[in-house]
């Protein structure tokens, strides 16, 4: 056996999405050696790395961010390439993958928000809360997405975390924005924001609210806005009290107490007000003349107790009608088809079974193609749960691999020659490195974490000038 055939690893794997759940699976997969002898290729649409890391996470949590550093090891790895500004059923085929590699895994997350499915939601000033983040974030797709900034009044719909952090973030003072790595065309649009109430509408009880206690406290320390609560809405009712007694979860234990010290809070003069509201649902989006948001119509519910054990909530007869101008929508998240991949459009995933892709749900197994993070398991959890979930993969990967059932690739060429000569703009970890650094001392002479390159003309501009 000649010295090539030595070094050349046993299986080649492709990871397609560059985000948590993609870095550790990658990550898992290198800890299976020696047992199983693996390249990883990852490839990432975006020209740069990271995902929801970069463009998911609020500018004002640069803590939660530093999950990177456990990808930088990964990316390290001399098994480990990445392929960035490169787009499966553009640049290369979903079959041209099965093709090279042993196995493929798509680890694309959910990109997209569901919808409320409630009249004048496409009106003017309705959003989604995806589209908000993404362009506060500098995602290149969201650039040039437009928000009227000289609303006053602004509803955001959930209360899962990513509701919170676009609440949060209208709230925010300019010189705290200033001190983040928030891209600098929302830096200076928000700078200008005419927004002084927000409200966030949750359609269930507290103790049913998604968003974490961190996320909920800091809602309650923010410089530029007073929060305040409707008492009867955070006062349980008796099957919620019933429910927190018996799951004697301190931490949820925590968010009620929490939410109990805003009742009676008294206004300290801030020039915002923040409110949340609960067990309210949206009826209808009021327009104007001009077809804008003009207001938005809720109703008060009930909650009751659903045949899965849960608590779900039901529709009143009382309604009320709040003036606003812009609305946010956060009410859940789902996948977007790859082509060449199964998907199932109701729940907005790959059909799986611990991470094996199926023809469809229920359906046969289709060898040497694996899922793994939301678009695997749909939006839940936070950063760190994409862990465990990649390692259920990785497991199926490596029994699949122990068993025999990987497939052997049809074509020994490489994929990265195929990719560089479809698409001369590809980017590569060196790239990214090279642009961090560059972003960061941006960032250190604006006194703020990093100052960041947005469109991908941009990305490829300041690589070209160092």
């Amino acid at each position: 056996m000649g010295s090539a055939d030595v070094q050349q690893p046993r299986y080649r794997i492709a990871i397609v999405g560059s985000g948590p759940a993609g870095f550790y699976t990658a990550e898992h997969l290198f800890k299976q050696r020696p047992a199983l002898d693996v390249a990883v290729d990852m490839f990432e649409r975006l020209p740069v790395p990271y995902g929801l890391v970069r463009f998911g996470v609020a500018p004002d949590h640069q803590k939660i961010k530093n999950a990177t550093k456990a990808f930088e090891r990964t990316a390290g790895d001399g098994a480990f390439r990445f392929f960035g500004n490169i787009e499966i059923g553009r640049h290369v085929s979903v079959e041209e993958l099965r093709h090279r590699y042993h196995a493929v895994c798509f680890a694309t997350g959910a990109e997209t928000d569901r919808r409320m499915g409630i009249a004048g939601e496409d009106l003017d000033g309705s959003h989604t809360a995806t589209e908000f983040v993404a362009w506060y974030n500098g995602h290149p797709d969201y650039r040039h997405h437009a928000f009227d900034l000289t609303a006053q009044r602004v509803a955001v719909v959930g209360v899962g975390n990513v509701a919170v952090d676009v609440a949060r973030i209208l709230c925010r003072t300019p010189e705290e924005l200033g001190r983040t790595d928030i891209a600098d065309h929302a830096l200076a649009a928000l700078a200008k924001s005419h927004v002084r109430e927000v409200y966030i509408l949750g359609r269930r009880g507290p103790a049913q609210a998604a968003f974490t206690n961190a996320e909920v406290r800091e809602l309650g320390e923010l410089a530029g806005a007073d929060i305040q609560v409707v008492d009867e809405e955070i006062a349980l009712d008796p099957l919620s009290a019933a429910a927190v007694a018996d799951a004697g979860d301190r931490t949820l234990d925590r968010k009620l107490e929490i939410l109990q010290s805003f009742v009676g809070r008294a206004p300290g003069g801030r020039p915002k007000t923040l409110t949340l509201r609960f067990l309210v649902s949206p009826m209808e989006l009021v327009g104007d003349e001009h077809g804008r948001v003009r207001a938005i119509r809720i109703v008060r519910n009930e909650l009751y107790p659903a045949d899965d054990g849960t608590l779900r909530p039901r529709a009143t007869e009382q309604q009320q009608e709040i003036p606003v101008d812009l609305v946010f929508r956060s009410v859940g998240y789902r996948g977007v088809p790859i082509p060449g991949v199964p998907f199932d459009d109701e729940s907005g995933r790959i059909p799986n079974d611990v991470g094996r892709v199926l023809d469809r749900v229920g359906g046969s197994i289709v060898p040497g193609m694996y899922a793994s993070g939301w678009i695997k398991r749909g939006p839940s959890g936070v950063i760190g749960t994409n862990k465990p979930d990649a390692g259920e993969t990785v497991a199926a990967i490596a029994e699949d691999a122990r068993t025999g059932r990987l497939p052997t690739p049809a074509h020994l060429e490489d994929a990265e020659s195929i990719v560089r000569e479809r698409q001369s703009g590809l980017l590569t970890f060196d790239d990214w490195k090279r642009l961090d650094a560059l972003e960061r001392a941006r960032g250190e002479a604006a006194d703020r974490p990093r100052v960041k390159y947005v469109t991908t003309d941009e990305v490829v501009a300041a690589l070209r000038g160092t």
